[in-house]
């Protein structure tokens, strides 16, 4: 215990020290939000890396899908790297960077009201943006507050708070900045401390060949066949130990909503926002690739070993697994040192994920909701110009009140948090499937085709967000949160491109104008 309190508070030291040293980068707006648009390639990857992978991941996704998929969930993580990662970047980054420095967009929400000429599209996607991190959130700090629990023996409640006071605390001193230095100690951590516990974990099995010959062996308990979703209907002796497990098509659901989910995520795309250059894009798409592949391909594979270890708990009311205790279950028999290492892996990566997204959310806010416009500060302007002293004074009052609202968000998303209504895995599937829905076909239509429609854009938002809603509001009856998720970001294109066709186009002139910053490159 010694050991585990020590490792802890070393590094939660670490944190708030960098949070102390990069307070001076974030006087400004382009500070705080975006680090000056002048962040490297190593802490930009591992900034998007552990962005993308936290508590979520390491608790919910690898128990409750290492557990329905077995050995196959780890196609999750590959996906995770090609798709989340590599194309990601190779599609976006590039784009992303060029076409937001052109139009001085610093939030997604922003670009939707920049890009199409609606300053309503900006109040929308404000709004979409801060309602639906906020389950994401919640999910965040039940992942690690579990870990804490079995690894501390502190209460749930207790350590969820503790994590939502510390990560307030280095995010509203230092801004992204900040973050992006803590992403980077955090993710080092990250990669250390998989690759070690996944050898650990296998070798309590006997190696990796035994724990696979065992996973072959492994089949469908009674409660599983309980399951109404029906996913072991057909199950084959030794599913658990092939290639694409017992459900293949229900499989590629999960990878097709982890993976291309992040590329429609205003937390993840903001990362391109503030890199420095397009040769430092190239450097932090082979990072963040092979970040991706050790972090999430190592999360995944090790939970897809779970049914070697005790049955977990079952609900027979809800018919479900407590699946997030699956986990946490595996690895309460390393030892002291191993459980430290553990812990701090999980609260390196959660804390990365939650500054991201309180960051994310109180910028959105603040700048595409309260400050629209810097005209917008009655009794400030005179004859429509703003002198250096009153533009200095509205940054100040922007930083001020995204720090303020930094500590809401955390507030409410915690409340969720103390009062979860949802596994970790549906609260994403949830805010995965409205947000990336609502957004990913009009950004990335929107950096490459010059006829996306401003109606089409309305009709995505609907779309994303009105289907998640729905789906919700009938307990899940169209379709699980996960398979739902994806079918709104994949059906959002067919509604943009379908709509774009037979609706009013943007003026040529304005279109080529935000297009002309790709002509210089």
């Amino acid at each position: 215990m010694f050991i585990k309190i020590l490792l802890t508070i070393i590094f939660l030291c670490i944190t708030v020290a960098v949070g102390i040293i990069s307070r001076k980068q974030a006087k400004s707006v382009d500070g705080f939000v975006l680090g000056g648009r002048s962040v490297g390639p190593w802490l930009t990857a591992f900034a998007y890396g552990t962005s993308y992978f936290s508590a979520v991941v390491f608790v919910g996704y690898a128990g409750q899908f290492g557990w329905k998929y077995g050995m196959s969930a780890s196609w999750i993580g590959v996906g995770n790297a090609v798709i989340g990662s590599l194309l990601a970047w190779l599609v976006l980054g590039k784009r992303t960077k060029l076409m937001t420095q052109h139009i001085q967009s610093r939030t997604m929400p922003d670009f939707f009201g920049t890009r199409y000429g609606d300053e309503g599209l900006r109040l929308a996607a404000s709004i979409i943006a801060f309602i639906f991190l906020i389950p994401y959130t919640a999910g965040v700090y039940m992942g690690i507050s579990k870990l804490f629990e079995m690894g501390f023996g502190i209460p749930y409640e207790y350590c969820a708070i503790i994590m939502a006071l510390l990560t307030a605390v280095y995010v509203i001193l230092g801004g992204y900045k900040a973050t992006a230095i803590n992403d980077f100690i955090q993710g080092i951590i990250m990669l250390f401390g998989i690759t070690t516990v996944i050898a650990v974990v296998l070798n309590s099995q006997g190696g990796l060949t035994e724990a696979i010959h065992r996973m072959g062996e492994a089949v469908p308990t009674a409660h599983d066949l309980e399951d109404k979703s029906g996913l072991f209907a057909n199950f084959h002796s030794g599913d658990f130990a092939s290639w694409f497990g017992p459900a293949p098509l229900s499989l590629l659901g999960v990878v097709v909503l982890t993976s291309l989910g992040t590329w429609g995520l205003p937390q993840m795309v903001g990362k391109f926002y503030s890199i420095t250059d397009e040769s430092a894009i190239r450097r932090g798409t082979i990072i963040s690739t092979l970040f991706a592949l050790v972090v999430a391909g190592g999360c995944y594979f090790l939970g897809g070993f779970g049914r070697l270890f005790p049955e977990p708990a079952f609900n027979p009311d809800k018919h479900k697994y407590a699946y997030d205790s699956i986990v946490p279950s595996m690895l309460e028999t390393l030892p002291d040192v191993l459980i430290a290492l553990v812990v701090l892996l999980v609260l390196s990566a959660s804390m990365s994920t939650l500054a991201s997204l309180v960051l994310t959310s109180s910028s959105t806010m603040t700048l595409d909701l309260i400050y629209r416009d810097k005209k917008s500060l009655a009794g400030e302007v005179e004859n429509g110009e703003i002198d250096d002293t009153v533009s200095e004074k509205i940054e100040r009052r922007k930083v001020l009140i995204m720090r303020v609202l930094i500590v809401f968000f955390i507030a409410l998303s915690l409340m969720i948090a103390l009062n979860p209504p949802q596994f970790i895995a549906q609260l994403m599937g949830i805010s995965w499937g409205a947000l990336a829905g609502a957004f990913l076909a009009p950004f990335l239509l929107g950096l490459y085709w010059r006829g996306v429609t401003r109606i089409s854009v309305w009709a995505c938002f609907v779309w994303g967000v009105g289907l998640t809603v729905l789906n919700m509001m009938l307990g899940n009856a169209i379709l699980n949160p996960i398979d739902c998720g994806a079918v709104a970001m994949v059906g959002g294109f067919a509604v943009v491109f379908l709509v774009s066709l037979v609706t009013p186009k943007i003026e040529p002139g304005k279109v080529n104008s935000i297009f002309s910053c790709y002509g210089k490159h």
